[in-house]
């Protein structure tokens, strides 16, 4: 059976030593987050995850959720209470506003616990953190009323939420969607209409669940500029705030999907049941986008969170299972075969997820920071540039995160042979559970899009170029450190094939932007490459300088510098090969006709 261990003191030494997260204790909620609540937050959560969370995690996956024939969901054995131990325990409540009932701690360290949790149970974190977007949301848009109607129930997780955007005829393109809002005189709407692919639509673990559901209103143009945004609770609420009658939405069935068993994943008809308007009238993909990049961020965690788990249990079998000898030499020689660890090639698995793994941990951290940074940053110049660099990275987090995070997990399977393909090892979970990471809240093309289409050109290039000015000064600085300069010019030299990359696009996309198309997936993973090795940068330079001052651990500062030049020799070399991939332009990829993809008998 598969184990977990929350990777505890790592995401101590990313916030207490890579970020510092006590030097911003000027700011709001950060006063709060001292070394020693942070590091009893980390291992109190981190004790949950691997004793409540991770030991439902499987047999949730084998049992999945049951719809009855009323339409009500159960979900698997264990969830409930599992569920019930976490909203008493308020991990919900953690970075939520103090005005709502939230601790109004650090988004920073929320992001901490939205890893652990989704590294022990990914099927269960969806449902609290999907209440975590639709509140946010709500608090972005709403009324005052709404926010008191709604918000503390939410936070407090006595309601959970969901966003509905999916219907059957579209995804992407959410202009095609069908669902209509119908006023009724009295302020609220009808809405009629079904959804797809709503992960946490109907379930047991609290009595109401809020709907935030797109939809169109009479006359409304037929376009995404013609989208508003509704609440449509499962009970219409009293006066007084009890529960009323059951609105008029109800799920019809569980998709039957690859991964996330646990998870209630539903088709949900909606029968002329009562919303009322969130935010402004056809201004609704804007109101919901605040849900869907928390919601991007989140997902990027994922995949870390299910290459982490993977990892672990890939490194415990690889530790015990003995296969043949080493290369050099019998490590063991009285034992009859080395444990398989001492091969270079499953030690290349392994190393390249230990890099991939600290390094993404480091980055959706950093993001987190820029999150909180724009909303609490002092001076309006910190809160725009925050913005800027979250904004860009947003993309990059969820398509190169999950990416890699799925190739990992593939690679960690891989580790364990014929028994990685067996199901009472575990390690075919993590791969059917980390793959719908490269999927929802936008497909990874999409993000690639997001991030080349529009990010890149934002404000006349003003977040790119902010990001080069900041990798470009970290990386002058850490040439004059003797034990940092290798790494530094290698990460240099990556830095140049991504500015090359870039100026290519500004040089080609405009006459054919198939180009840009073409290319922007590798330009993706050239921009995740880069990013990852600023955080590696960063974090090389704090384990040099407490190795040099003779402080803490020594063991695992030294094996941060080795891991750092692992990933400057595996990993950062990859940028110019994808460079050169994207400068072949889309002439070859888009020649064929489409008929000539059909297999001829």
């Amino acid at each position: 059976m598969p184990t977990y261990t929350a990777p505890a003191r790592d995401a101590r030494f990313i916030l207490n030593e890579v970020l510092d997260v006590a030097s911003y204790n000027n700011l709001p909620g950060f006063e709060a987050a001292t070394e020693d609540m942070v590091d009893t937050v980390i291992s109190e959560a981190g004790r949950f995850c691997a004793e409540v969370l991770q030991p439902i995690n499987a047999a949730g996956d084998h049992e999945g959720c049951t719809r009855h024939p009323d339409g009500t969901v159960t979900t698997p054995a264990g969830f409930k209470d599992a569920f019930n131990q976490y909203r008493e325990a308020g991990w919900g409540t953690l970075t939520a506003p103090e005005e709502f009932g939230g601790q109004g701690l650090p988004h920073v360290l929320g992001t901490v616990i939205e890893e652990f949790v989704s590294a022990s149970n990914q099927a269960f974190g969806m449902y609290p953190g999907l209440a975590h977007g639709a509140t946010a949301a709500i608090l972005a848009a709403g009324t005052q009323e709404q926010k008191e109607r709604f918000v503390p129930k939410m936070v407090a997780h006595e309601w959970l939420g969901t966003m509905n955007l999916t219907e059957p005829q579209c995804g992407t393109d959410l202009g095609l969607i069908r669902t209509k809002a119908e006023p009724k005189g009295d302020g609220s709407y009808a809405i009629t209409g079904t959804k797809i692919f709503i992960s946490a639509g109907e379930h047991d673990l609290t009595d109401q669940i809020i709907h935030l559901v797109l939809a169109k209103t009479p006359g409304a143009p037929d376009s995404s500029k013609g989208i508003s945004l509704f609440i449509v609770p499962k009970y219409l609420i009293n006066e007084d705030g009890s529960l009323g009658e059951r609105n008029g939405v109800s799920c019809g069935s569980i998709e039957e999907k690859m991964g996330i068993h646990g998870n209630a994943t539903c088709v949900l008809n909606y029968d002329g049941a009562t919303g009322w308007m969130l935010g402004e009238e056809n201004k609704g993909l804007a109101a919901m986008f605040v849900m869907m990049n928390a919601a991007r961020l989140g997902v990027g965690i994922q995949g870390l969170a299910q290459a982490e788990v993977a990892y672990q249990n890939a490194v415990a079998y690889a530790l015990d299972r003995r296969q043949g000898r080493a290369l050099t030499g019998p490590a063991e020689p009285e034992a009859k075969a080395d444990p398989i660890i001492v091969h270079a090639d499953v030690r290349r698995m392994l190393m390249d997820a230990k890099a991939f793994n600290e390094g993404m941990r480091a980055l959706c951290l950093w993001g987190a920071l820029q999150v909180d940074l724009t909303h609490k940053a002092q001076s309006a110049e910190e809160r725009e540039a925050a913005d800027l660099i979250i904004s860009l990275m947003t993309p990059v987090i969820k398509g190169y995160g999950t990416d890699k995070g799925f190739d990992t997990a593939v690679n960690m399977q891989q580790v364990f042979g014929g028994h990685g393909y067996i199901r009472e090892w575990g390690m075919e979970q993590f791969v059917r559970d980390a793959r719908i990471a490269q999927i929802y809240e936008g497909t990874n093309g999409i993000q690639a899009m997001d991030l080349c289409g529009r990010k890149l050109a934002r404000d006349g290039g003003k977040a790119i170029q902010a990001f080069f000015a900041l990798i470009d000064g970290e990386i002058a600085e850490a040439k004059g450190v003797a034990e940092l300069a290798d790494f530094a010019e290698r990460l240099e030299k990556a830095v140049g094939e991504q500015k090359a990359a870039t100026m290519w696009f500004m040089q080609n996309a405009m006459a054919n932007p198939n180009h840009l198309g073409a290319g922007a997936h590798h330009y993706m993973h050239i921009m995740g490459i880069v990013s990852l090795g600023l955080m590696w940068l960063r974090m090389a330079k704090v384990a040099q300088e407490k190795l040099a001052a003779g402080a803490g651990d020594a063991d695992f500062y030294r094996g941060k510098l080795t891991t750092a030049r692992y990933y400057a020799e595996r990993f950062l070399p990859d940028t110019g090969a994808l460079r050169r991939k994207l400068e072949a332009g889309a002439e070859a990829m888009m020649a064929l006709e489409p008929e000539a993809f059909a297999t001829a008998a």
